[in-house]
């Protein structure tokens, strides 16, 4: 019986969830933070602007269980203009977003402002500075996984997203893991 391996990532800003990249611009990939064993996959996909918590593996059967609608993914979002209780509830009740040319309503989720600046450090990129106006913070657990969902619903409430950064799968947290920084894991428990 093969020996699997996982792994726990916090995907740094500009990097795509993926190995190989066969398009001809030059994009960031994985394979330049970690000698991962061959067979490594990424569960799920953070996109390149997205930050935090990435799980991989060479288990296809412990991917396909981590996807599913079962695991919640949480997300730290940093919006443009201050978050109000109102977008929050209607973050939680499920807001209209375009998916695949069509019109498509969030499921219900878990949302709620959050009042202390998380502590991830800089960004890779700098986001904007103060001139522009202000920004907040809300947290949003998805159990879904729409292609770039949580910027959507942030938008349809009117606070489009200016940073994001997954910070829990499952029971797998990002805890202090810094940008980059993978480490190796017996299981996702």
């Amino acid at each position: 019986m093969p020996t699997h391996h996982h792994f726990i990532l916090h995907k740094p800003y500009g990097y795509l969830s993926q190995f190989i990249y066969e398009l001809k611009r030059k994009k960031k990939l994985l394979g330049e933070l970690y000698d991962f064993p061959k067979g490594t996959m990424a569960i799920g996909r953070l996109d390149e602007d997205s930050e935090g918590l990435l799980l991989l593996t060479t288990d296809g059967k412990v991917s396909e269980i981590i996807r599913s609608k079962k695991v919640d993914k949480e997300y730290y979002v940093q919006v443009d203009g201050i978050i109000n209780q109102e977008a929050i509830d209607q973050l939680q009740l499920g807001v209209q977003i375009g998916f695949n040319g069509t019109k498509y309503i969030t499921k219900p989720c878990t949302a709620s402002l959050i009042h202390e600046i998380p502590a991830f450090g800089a960004r890779g990129k700098k986001i904007r500075d103060e001139r522009h106006g202000p920004t907040s913070w809300a947290s949003i657990t998805v159990n879904e996984g729409k292609f770039r969902q949580v910027r959507k619903m942030t938008a349809a409430v009117g606070f489009p997203t200016l940073r994001l950064v997954r910070v829990r799968i499952g029971n797998v947290r990002l805890d202090d893991l810094q940008a980059g920084e993978v480490k190796e894991v017996m299981n996702f428990e």
